[in-house]
């Protein structure tokens, strides 16, 4: 049987059926309430979007309360390189009936991850065969898709910061040389004297990469 995932989402501020999608993919550990709060910062800005923070598939082996894209090993370069590419096929789906459901499509879908659900969104965004509008990742790495470059790549905007001890902070620097070297467009900002989480000034730096992306996608 094919997973499926659910978790909490909010309707578009401005009432009426959906012209905007911004999916929202939490940590190791957490859960869709985890980033919704990230929806009702931005319903401001994108009034026809809908916001939507599925749970990870897995219950977390860490926190019983929480959810996890994949395990964790001691190795965790090995955790998150074969990980994220055996999550990818539930978020795949997962997106695929969300547009089926909505009438939207790739173009006007924004993916939005933290650590785990980062590396989530950068891995399975960059290998759709259409382009989302964007892809930001908060404190995340990226696990390249099987011909990262060969298509057209989304924007992507990184975040990250400088004092992180749980994911390091050069995983971002490299991810956007990467990206960069495929052909992508990449927004890349360090927050000064921030661990492993979101900063004002970094989400700052989101919230204007997001206007951006759906203003250039025209949705």
């Amino acid at each position: 049987m094919t997973q499926k995932l659910s978790g909490p989402m909010l309707p578009p501020a401005a009432g009426g059926m959906p012209r905007q999608l911004v999916v929202l993919l939490h940590g190791y550990g957490a859960d869709g309430n985890d980033l919704i709060d990230l929806g009702r910062h931005w319903a401001g800005l994108l009034p026809e979007a809908l916001f939507v923070a599925p749970n990870a598939p897995e219950p977390c082996a860490g926190n019983p309360f929480g959810f996890q894209w994949f395990a964790l090993a001691l190795d965790r370069t090995i955790s998150r390189v074969s990980g994220v590419p055996g999550a990818s096929g539930v978020l795949a789906n997962f997106l695929g009936e969300l547009w089926a459901q909505t009438g939207l499509a790739a173009r006007d879908t924004a993916l939005v991850g933290f650590s785990q659900g980062a590396m989530m969104a950068l891995h399975v965004g960059l290998a759709l065969a259409d382009p989302p509008a964007g892809i930001v990742s908060f404190s995340g790495a990226l696990v390249p898709p099987e011909g990262l470059g060969q298509g057209a790549l989304p924007p992507v905007c990184l975040v990250h910061g400088d004092a992180d001890q749980v994911v390091d902070p050069g995983l971002s620097a490299t991810a956007a040389q990467t990206l960069r070297a495929a052909g992508a467009t990449v927004g890349y900002h360090v927050s000064q004297g921030t661990g492993h989480g979101i900063s004002p000034d970094g989400l700052a730096f989101a919230t204007a990469f997001l206007e951006e992306c759906f203003d250039a996608a025209g949705s």
